[in-house]
């Protein structure tokens, strides 16, 4: 099962819906130990930084998404969902956010439309499942103003030009994001989102695998 995290994010529904199309076993749900117990995990989210680690810590949720990471269980956030990641974020003033990944979140810069919106090539940095049998340069599609800049670029899965080169996927192990949307993005948006599954299933095979173990030697 994959828990579709529900603390009011405006693109819920349509990220439940495309994980429901590729066929995956969705929950949407605020409760903990659904949370906890489920084999993958998706944070959506649009709007503010601030905003949103406020509805995480009313629903005690901050410290289950960290304990559900620090587990290793498959974990994608999506715009707001990967953004709350990093350290901190400047959007309204300074908020601290998870801190999972060392780093802040900032503006784009001047000299372009904002908010960034529509299509735009997403340049892959290394090869990480989640983008399996996508495309370097292939589109998605984006709607956003900040975007996250993490310290060690070990984190970066992707980028994406707009009046800067931006981080617009983080990739490392079980964590991942995407500051574009993929259940926006049409065909492409869609295999990420496969792709993800996959990721969770693998994990879950593996545990199976690990627990025949010990039984064996037990």
């Amino acid at each position: 099962m994959i828990a579709v995290v529900d603390y009011g994010a405006g693109n819920l529904a349509s990220v439940a819906n495309a994980l429901d199309r590729i066929g995956a076993p969705v929950e949407v749900t605020h409760d903990p130990e659904v949370i906890r117990a489920a084999q993958g995990v998706v944070v959506p989210g649009v709007g503010a930084a601030a905003d949103t680690m406020k509805h995480l810590t009313s629903l005690q949720l901050t410290d289950v998404v960290r304990a559900v990471i620090a587990s290793q269980t498959p974990y994608l956030g999506i715009c707001m969902g990967m953004q709350v990641l990093l350290s901190r974020s400047y959007e309204g003033g300074e908020h601290p956010c998870l801190d999972v990944i060392p780093g802040s979140v900032k503006r784009l810069p001047s000299g372009q439309p904002i908010p960034h919106m529509g299509w735009n090539q997403v340049h892959q940095n290394g090869r990480h499942p989640l983008f399996a049998g996508i495309p370097d340069g292939t589109d998605f599609y984006f709607v956003h103003s900040y975007y996250a800049d993490p310290e060690d670029r070990e984190w970066i899965g992707s980028e994406t030009d707009y009046g800067v080169r931006f981080t617009s996927a983080v990739c490392n192990g079980t964590v991942m994001g995407t500051q574009f949307h993929p259940e926006k993005s049409g065909h492409w948006g869609l295999k990420l989102l496969e792709n993800f599954v996959a990721i969770v299933h693998d994990g879950l095979d593996q545990r199976m695998v690990a627990v025949d173990a010990r039984h064996s030697r037990d």
